[in-house]
């Protein structure tokens, strides 16, 4: 009986309702948690779905109107009109210039960032691992327009890099390769490569932190049975270690595609007068005031990452993840 008449004492106490509102909205939330947890994930939801997806829809439903040719006013009817536009040759131009420079600063930056990230993962631990930390978390911490401007600076022909190549008596070389066509220019700062050298550096970190993080999760031994069962190096990196850092590659490349086809500024500071899209961009819903247009262009990009995703997940990219 003492023992029915504790348990009974417990569960009045632990059941007990509490007075006040406070009290009142505790209790029903202890007895609903799934009340609380609707409670707690509606106004996140509510600013995605209003702010971020509403946005984007106004931005989808933009690209469906036009511009009146005599006027100037936008015409709000559901037209196909604009994005036709998006297909004469100045735009298509646009369009593969960018895509070709995303898709070659992710490769470049996979091909960079590999190595480190290797080094990094097997290799470096205690202050070493702390330091590449830092080194790669550094750039991010500086302002994205001081880094640019910086970078301005160093590609010009009054900049350290031209001045270095004069100390090692290879100027010739480097105004060999300006004179080459498309990539060249009258000095780094105004040409292709100048625009692929800042854009590998601003978007390299954020190739080596999930590659790093996918080849830390890859076995020692795994590589040391790859290596005693007769595998060269190259075979070991080519059926052991690339398909287990693929999680890592995808989600580096998905970062510095991305990044890469949406970004104005570097081109704009850095690069010549041919447009990307970004700044296609802001210069239609700028000065030229063509807000359909603009918006038609800003679907591009998001198309080209959805059909980057999916063919990234039929190949299993993103299976270990």
């Amino acid at each position: 009986m003492t023992a029915v008449h504790g348990d009974a004492t417990v569960q009045s106490a632990i059941f007990r309702e509490r007075g006040g509102l406070a009290g009142s909205l505790s209790d029903i939330f202890w007895r609903n948690p799934r009340l609380l947890l609707l409670l707690m994930l509606t106004p996140p939801v509510l600013w995605l779905g209003i702010i971020y997806l509403g946005s984007l829809f106004a931005l989808l439903a933009q690209s469906f109107f036009s511009i009146d040719e005599f006027s100037g006013l936008i015409n709000r009817e559901f037209t196909l009109k604009t994005y036709g536009e998006l297909l004469i040759p100045a735009n298509l131009d646009i369009i593969f210039r960018t895509v070709l420079m995303a898709a070659a600063v992710t490769l470049a930056a996979a091909v960079v960032a590999f190595p480190v990230a290797y080094y990094a993962a097997r290799y470096a631990s205690g202050k070493w691992k702390a330091l590449f930390y830092l080194g790669v978390m550094l750039p991010l911490w500086s302002s994205y327009l001081v880094k640019v401007y910086a970078w301005k600076l160093i590609l010009a022909k009054e900049g350290i890099l031209n001045w270095f190549f004069a100390k090692l008596h290879l100027t010739w070389l480097l105004e060999a390769w300006l004179a080459l066509p498309v990539i060249g220019g009258n000095s780094l700062s105004v040409s292709y490569t100048g625009t692929f050298l800042v854009f590998l550096y601003v978007w390299l970190p954020f190739m080596v932190l999930p590659l790093q993080a996918a080849l830390e999760r890859v076995p020692a031994s795994l590589v040391e049975a790859s290596s005693d069962l007769g595998a060269t190096p190259a075979q070991t990196f080519r059926n052991v270690l690339l398909p287990l850092a693929m999680p890592g590659l995808a989600a580096g490349s998905i970062f510095t595609f991305s990044l890469t086809l949406g970004d104005y500024i570097i081109p704009q500071i850095v690069g010549s007068s041919r447009l990307f899209i970004g700044q296609a961009v802001y210069a239609h819903q700028g000065t030229a005031g063509n807000i359909p247009l603009a918006a038609a262009f800003t679907v591009v990009p998001i198309v080209i990452m959805g059909f980057y995703l999916w063919g990234a997940k039929r190949l299993g990219a993103f299976d270990a993840l």
